[in-house]
């Protein structure tokens, strides 16, 4: 039976210095499935281990359904055996001297199911996870992406009300990490349970969750359905980190309800803005390449078009990758398709869509800095 996560002003300090995870706070609900992104040292996995009681917390509080399982400030500290949780690491995990039907087995052994119940579950997940006709085979007899499968079944077995789960496909290689996310979510879905997933990669945090939670710093910058993380995203940070990596230097010259007339390059920019950047502030504009439309001839109404010198090409046969100087700097943009449709050196129109343009205060640090 799945049950709902919460979460509430979670610390977490090791030793001097910054926290691990400072001031956390976030509700999951039960059979909701919630991704922590963020780069390394950001906190997410602190998080997680918070939540399972692998690591004890400061201050702050953690439930789990109806049941507060941490209040360090209450004396409240409940073992991670009693928490009623599933967890996929890293690593697999997997006992190697066991079948595969063995190590999904052995958590309904520990706790003294009867054998016909033991059987009837163990079929159930290993058919959900797709290793029925493996189940009497060694597990180092197994690919990766396989012994992951039996982690996450042995996970499943017992019917946890919450699955954690810590950079699962990392150790995958490239292939086997697609095919194993793409089956991910339809597993946890499948079987109701409330999940928290951690991951440092973007992609698999838009295809596994119902909701991301981008971190930094100990901090929890955002937490919104996929769709808002990439469309409005919180701050600079958050912008970047997923992929905005063009950034224009500009001023702001006037508000417009959400929107404000920026001077970049010695042109007028249109784009959205937090509410407390006023008129005369210095900002930098975050544009996603794959925001920038080439080669619109009258579409999108009159904001935001430009013309811009094609300076270089990157070719990647799905897609082309175009440098283009404009407004003062050199921004790029991605364009789909198996063709080139614009050459080095040509002039082509640029439209910048305002709802796609993002203005932050200068100040604010990007990613990588």
């Amino acid at each position: 039976m799945s049950a709902p996560l919460d979460v509430r002003e979670l610390r977490k300090q090791f030793s001097i210095g910054r926290p691990a995870v400072d001031g956390v706070s976030f509700h999951v609900a039960a059979g909701e499935i919630v991704v922590l992104l963020g780069p390394s040292g950001c906190g997410k996995t602190t998080t997680l281990r918070c939540v399972a009681g692998l690591e004890h917390p400061t201050t702050g509080r953690i439930s789990i359904g109806t049941r507060l399982v941490s209040a360090p400030e209450d004396g409240v500290q409940v073992p991670p055996r009693l928490r009623d949780i599933g967890m996929v690491f890293q690593s697999y995990a997997v006992w190697p001297h066991m079948t595969v039907w063995q190590n999904v087995a052995y958590p309904l052994r520990h706790r003294g199911v009867a054998r016909a119940e033991v059987d009837r579950r163990v079929a159930e997940v290993l058919e959900l996870v797709g290793l029925s006709e493996f189940a009497q085979r060694s597990v180092v007899a197994l690919s990766g992406g396989q012994m992951q499968r039996v982690a996450l079944a042995r996970s499943l077995v017992y019917g946890p009300q919450l699955l954690l789960l810590d950079e699962p496909l990392s150790n995958l290689d490239a292939q086997l990490r697609l095919r194993l996310r793409d089956d991910l979510r339809r597993i946890i879905k499948q079987t109701g349970v409330t999940a928290v997933y951690v991951t440092h990669d973007q992609a698999e945090a838009v295809v596994l969750g119902d909701r991301i939670g981008v971190m930094r710093d100990g901090k929890l910058l955002q937490m919104a359905a996929p769709d808002e993380i990439y469309n409005r995203p919180a701050d600079l940070f958050v912008a970047s980190f997923t992929g905005a990596s063009n950034l224009l230097a500009g001023r702001v010259l006037e508000r417009n309800g959400e929107f404000g007339t920026i001077e970049a390059g010695g042109q007028h920019v249109t784009a959205l803005m937090p509410a407390d950047i006023k008129s005369g502030a210095a900002v930098k504009i975050a544009v996603r390449p794959e925001n920038i439309r080439l080669g619109e001839h009258g579409a999108s109404g009159p904001k935001n078009r430009f013309t811009a010198r094609v300076s270089a090409q990157r070719y990647q046969g799905t897609q082309t990758i175009y440098e283009l100087a404009m407004l003062g700097t050199r921004l790029e943009a991605l364009e789909l398709g198996t063709s080139v449709r614009h050459a080095v050196g040509s002039d082509v129109d640029v439209v910048l869509p305002p709802a796609l343009c993002w203005a932050y205060s200068a100040d604010e640090k990007v990613a990588l800095e």
